[in-house]
């Protein structure tokens, strides 16, 4: 990134960061801000193709990524040298394997999750294709759809599918006695996520583990599945979509001290690495790889990336001017949510408790799921700011 003119011992930095979600492109813009002196739709985008072909962003595409001081690398990171400042890095494209030096590293690659949580194709083409087979397979189902695992992303992709395909049968299938069960949120908002997926349509069994899932051919030819539930029951359903799948961190490029039991990374409140490497004060992690409290949303994501990327910025600025850096602290994430359930939209925070309607739909989520750039979700985003 360029420096700044008029900084006493100014020079060019160069800072990469790996990751180019909420947090890492938040870091980003941040830095692109300052040095100038300035995937929430997936269950949607997977069902309607329409939707999948105008969620599809390229970096170009926004604004405020469009400088001279940022390139976009397409790869994957293979290590991390902490005390050389360099990452391995090969290509997507060109299949070559590089070393970039750096003088900051932002570590943001968040987890990986399996499909239909998230798309698995990395260009847009094969995306819009993805897109378009998974809708044909809910179209195409006369036996109905199943989701299993009642967390946020089964909800919200129950509700979505039955907005979409409002003729189709969808059954959603969690193994506890309350929906988003593993999230530290009380039950009257839980309580209403189902009262709205029952208004949408959605037929909800709680309580029951899916203990085996089996092909079938039916008379005709095609092929069904038939789910057995802990209790002995059965259903026979065209299609089953899971959403139980384990976040796993993307965390195996960097070195072991840096990470705790579980994968994820250590770090300060300044966001920084906390655990014992080279160059700590030099290394970020920000997004749902850092080991930090509280729900993992993109809100809290993007958060991140603006302290991590102030207080980087202040510790360049500190160092070119021999001056003391003005780095801002993150506090511990208070659980906060917002589902978009159907039409409606169901949020719950420590101010207001559990809220749901039409208009805070409109408020959280716009009319495209957040996609567009002049909708900037704000009531969950204030209860996070220090």
């Amino acid at each position: 990134m360029p420096s700044n003119d008029g900084v006493p011992g100014a020079r060019s930095y160069r800072v990469l960061i790996i990751g180019g979600s909420y947090a890492g492109l938040s870091t980003a813009l941040t830095l692109v801000d300052l040095s100038r002196d300035h995937l929430i739709g997936s269950p949607k985008a997977l069902a309607c193709e329409k939707f999948a072909s105008d969620s599809w962003t390229r970096f170009q595409d926004i604004p405020g990524l469009r400088s001279s001081g940022i390139n976009f690398i397409r790869g994957s990171v293979s290590s991390v040298d902490f005390a050389a400042k360099t990452a391995h890095i090969d290509e997507t494209d060109t299949k070559a394997k590089r070393n970039e030096s750096y003088d900051y590293l932002v570590v943001g690659s968040g987890l990986r999750r399996n499909f239909p949580t998230v798309p698995q194709s990395q260009v847009r083409a094969d995306f819009i294709a993805e897109a378009k087979s998974h809708a044909e397979d809910i179209q195409n189902s006369r036996e109905g759809v199943v989701v299993v695992g009642g967390g946020a992303v089964g909800v919200e992709m129950a509700a979505e599918l039955k907005v979409l395909y409002p003729d189709q049968k969808i059954t959603l299938i969690h193994s506890r006695n309350r929906l988003l069960s593993s999230e530290p949120l009380p039950d009257d908002f839980a309580e209403r996520v189902e009262s709205c997926l029952r208004e949408v349509g959605v037929d909800t069994i709680l309580g029951q583990r899916v203990v085996d899932t089996t092909a079938v051919n039916t008379e005709d030819g095609r092929r069904v599945w038939r789910l057995t539930l802990a209790d002995g029951r059965e259903l026979t359903t065209g299609l089953v979509l899971s959403a139980i799948s384990r976040s796993i961190p993307t965390s195996t490029y960097l070195p072991s001290d840096a990470l705790n039991e579980d994968g994820y990374v250590k770090i300060h409140p300044s966001l920084q690495l906390s655990g014992p490497i080279p160059n700590a004060e030099s290394h970020y992690c920000v997004g749902d790889l850092a080991a930090w409290p509280g729900i993992k949303r993109c809100g809290g994501a993007m958060h991140m990336g603006h302290f991590a990327g102030h207080n980087l910025y202040e510790h360049l600025m500190a160092e070119c001017a021999g001056s003391k850096p003005d780095v801002k602290n993150l506090n511990p994430f208070p659980n906060v949510i917002g589902l978009a359930v159907g039409k409606k939209a169901v949020s719950w925070t420590p101010d207001e408790g559990t809220r749901h309607g039409e208009e805070l739909m409109t408020s959280l989520f716009g009319e495209d799921m957040g996609n567009s750039s002049e909708h900037i979700p704000r009531p969950l985003a204030d209860c996070i700011e220090s």
